[in-house]
């Protein structure tokens, strides 16, 4: 074994003390190297950790132009592998980038490179729905690209979809607020807004012309309020009230618009904002409604009071609210009691207290059935209540809008009870009618049959079933021409039924039928514009007043042999009438020589017989002579010397009965238009009728007057009278004859004759007399 010195051990130990001196330093280094490798190893996973958690992805893009970016990246921009470079960013027609989007992004990275100009950009990768934000710059120099520029790519998808959202929500908010704008502006209401301090912020043209501003700006700047006042209930005392409650205040105050003074309600709403929005609605018109309205229900109540039929009303809770008097009485109900506003059920149940309702067995189900009524689809409801006693009422229900019902009560049993009457006369007029003799038909106003009897279809041979069809005058009337005698007289039948229903004229005739029988028919227009068709068979009494007719033929013709003989042998009698009257004149006048006075007696006597005889054939000659006699001559006559020459013609006959005969002939009789002849006649009539009656010391007055339209002519006398059988017949040429004072039987021709004369002359005569009293004539004649 080999032994070394102590040097060198020595320096075989400082050398193996410098070697370990080494390792140990050289341990120490690489213990620290790889401690600061293990924290930039973990520094960097915790960076690629925060890369991978961050919102945006970097794309660096070098100097050179070649693109360094993550996988993830390559993914958002909808490519399969990372691109190069920026021309890269587009794969193809449908994935990458639009080749716009590259080519604005290319410029963005250039201007960065080159003067650091940052940029931001929004894309939409194609056939993506990712939206992406670039925002870049120059890029650090400790990224080792100097030159060259870092894109940081953000996804804005959620970001976008929000703002694209938020600005779609802004849209609509702003077009509502225009609409909403609009809206006001338009409305024809007054609409304003206040501020917190309630003073005006906005008005709308409405409120600028209610106020009479210019426009909203000066109206606002003026302070122009629409309410006058400013104390309590003045135009903000509204806007306070809202703001302080929190709620929407309401008041009606009064304005000033356009020179006239309004009514307006007030309505002020507080908002969020602090502010109070308010309107006002013009209630003038509907407050003089209502008055309007107030003023109509009173009167209509008024003249439901006056009705004759019952009106109840009763409200949505179905309390009495209003009833008239007929209700009081038709129901025998209290008004105190009526004053309580009783409910439905309790005002029919005290009806059928009063047994003022029908007779039924289940009340509450019919009641029940009649609470329906205020439920109705405004519909009215109609009925007719038979009440004991034989009081028939017509119900009328009717639902009203608020939910109330009207009753009206009409009491028709006299319209029942006529009705009754009505239909039973009906009956006995369609029975009267089928049986009368007359044949009738009814012909409407367009010329149809509507009503036809018996008779009538008896009469014309149709039958039932043609009647029925309703058939036209025309028609009818070609039907039955075959059994006229002249069936073309068939026509007359329509023009008798057009005369009665277009002319409203009643004309008849009459019509021969083939058989020989013989009709009268008539077309008398009706009250509700038909016509009546009448037809009566006059056969019989045809045929009588043919024979009728033969008879007065034949009398006419006998009547006329009478006249000319009777005045034949008046006019013969006339001549030795005359013969005696004159030799019995020439005895009285002493050509036979002296009379004793008992002969001179019969003479007298001999001259009144001849004297009354003559006067007799003269009457009898004026009758025969009829009409002929009647006839007058129309000239002027003096009424006065007309009656002078009749007292003077009787005058002979007065002195011999030793009549006291008054004579009275006053100048306002004048002068008349007629006969003198036949004047005269009537005085001398009615004087020798008075002298007639008398005896010996009667008296007569003779009296004429006038006027300025008649003249009177009167004569009286003082003797026994007529009783009142004889004065109605002593105008009567038939009359009896009856006894003069003499007992002679007199015929009395004179008082019909004066008569007779008296009328063709257009006067009047009457007679006046009673028993023991006298007789009084008066007679009266017109001056035209």
């Amino acid at each position: 074994m080999m032994q070394l010195g102590t040097g060198a051990t020595i320096g075989l130990g400082l050398m193996l003390l410098v070697v370990i001196g080494g390792g140990v330093a050289a341990l120490f280094v690489g213990l620290r190297t790889r401690a600061a490798a293990a924290m930039a190893r973990d520094e960097n996973a915790r960076l690629h950790a925060t890369l991978r958690s961050a919102p945006a992805l970097a794309m660096l893009v070098r100097p050179d132009g070649r693109v360094e970016m993550p996988t993830r990246l390559a993914d958002w921009l909808g490519l399969s592998v990372a691109p190069r470079t920026l021309a890269d960013l587009t794969d193809g027609d449908d994935a990458g980038l639009q080749p716009e989007d590259v080519a604005v992004l290319t410029a963005d990275v250039t201007a960065a490179q080159r003067a650091g100009r940052e940029f931001e950009r929004a894309i939409r990768p194609r056939g993506s729905d990712r939206a992406l934000t670039l925002r870049g710059g120059r890029a650090p120099a400790e990224l080792g690209a100097a030159g060259g520029a870092i894109v940081w790519v953000f996804d804005a998808s959620d970001t976008q979809g929000e703002i694209e959202r938020l600005g779609g929500e802004v849209e609509r908010l702003a077009d509502a607020y225009r609409a909403l704008t609009g809206l006001i502006e338009a409305a024809p209401m007054p609409m304003w807004y206040r501020g917190g301090d309630l003073k005006l912020a906005m008005v709308n043209s409405a409120y600028v012309e209610a106020v009479e501003g210019r426009d909203a700006s000066e109206t606002l700047s003026r302070g122009l309020e629409l309410v006058e006042g400013t104390g309590q209930g003045g135009p903000l005392a509204g806007a306070a009230a809202a703001k302080a409650q929190g709620r929407p205040a309401e008041q009606v105050l009064p304005a000033t618009i356009n020179g006239a003074r309004r009514r307006l309600r007030v309505i002020d709403v507080p908002l969020p904002t602090g502010g109070v929005a308010g309107f006002a609605v013009d209630i003038e018109e509907l407050e003089q409604a209502r008055s309007g309205a107030k003023r109509f229900a009173e009167a209509q109540r008024g003249m439901l009071d006056r009705l004759s039929a019952g009106v109840a009303q009763f409200g949505p809770d179905r309390a009495l609210v209003f009833c008239n008097q007929p209700f009081h009485r038709m129901f025998a109900m209290r008004a105190e009691w009526l004053a309580d506003r009783p409910e439905f059920d309790r005002v029919l149940e005290r009806m059928r207290e009063a047994n003022r309702l029908p007779e039924v067995r289940d009340f509450p189900g019919w009641k029940a059935e009649r609470r329906n009524w205020f439920v109705a689809a405004d519909v009215a409801s109609e009925e007719n209540w038979h009440l004991p006693g034989g009081t028939h009422l017509h119900v009328v229900a009717q639902p009203l809008p608020d939910g109330g019902l009207l009753l009206i009560f009409e009491d028709r049993t006299e319209q029942v009870q006529l009705a009754s009457a009505r239909d039973t006369l009906l009956r006995v007029r369609t029975a009267t009618f089928d049986n009368l003799f007359e044949a009738l038909g009814v012909f409407a106003a367009d010329g149809r049959l509507q009503l036809w009897n018996n008779r009538f279809r008896a009469l014309w041979g149709v039958d039932e079933e043609f009647l029925a069809s309703h058939p036209r005058v025309d028609v009818f009337a070609s039907r039955i021409a075959p059994r006229l005698s002249t069936p073309s007289r068939s026509t007359l039948i329509a023009d008798l039924v057009h005369s009665a229903t277009a002319e409203r004229q009643q004309r008849g005739g009459r019509v021969a039928f083939a058989d020989g029988r013989h009709f009268e028919f008539a077309g008398v227009p009706l009250p509700d514009g038909n016509a009546l068709f009448t037809m009566l068979d006059i056969t019989d009494s045809r045929r009588a007043e043919q024979a009728l007719r033969e008879r007065a033929d034949a009398l006419e013709a006998a009547d006329k042999v009478k006249t000319q003989f009777v005045a034949n042998m008046s006019y013969e009698l006339k001549t030795p009438l005359t013969s005696i009257g004159g030799f019995a004149e020439m005895l009285h006048g002493g050509y036979a020589g002296e009379l004793p006075a008992e002969a001179g007696t019969y003479v007298e006597a001999i001259l009144d017989s001849v004297e009354r005889l003559g006067l007799l054939i003269d009457d009898v000659l004026d009758l025969t002579r009829g009409g002929e006699g009647a006839a007058v001559e129309r000239k002027d006559v003096d009424l006065v010397t007309v009656a002078r020459e009749a007292a003077m013609a009787i005058q002979p006959a007065i002195k011999r009965h030793k009549i006291d005969f008054a004579v009275e002939l006053s100048r306002s009789a004048g002068r008349v238009q007629g006969d003198p002849q036949r004047l005269r006649e009537v005085v001398e009539h009615l004087l020798r009728h008075a002298l007639a009656s008398l005896g010996e010391g009667g008296r007569i007055l003779l009296h004429a007057d006038g006027t300025a339209t008649h003249a009177r002519i009167v004569v009286s006398d003082d003797g026994p009278g007529l009783d009142e059988e004889s004065a109605g017949r002593v105008f009567d040429r038939f009359a009896e004859p009856h006894l003069q004072p003499g007992g002679e039987r007199a015929l009395g021709l004179g008082m019909p004759l004066a008569k007779q004369f008296v009328e063709a002359h257009g006067g009047t005569i009457s007679l006046v007399s009673e028993p023991g009293e006298g007789t009084l004539v008066t007679v009266e004649l017109p001056r035209r």
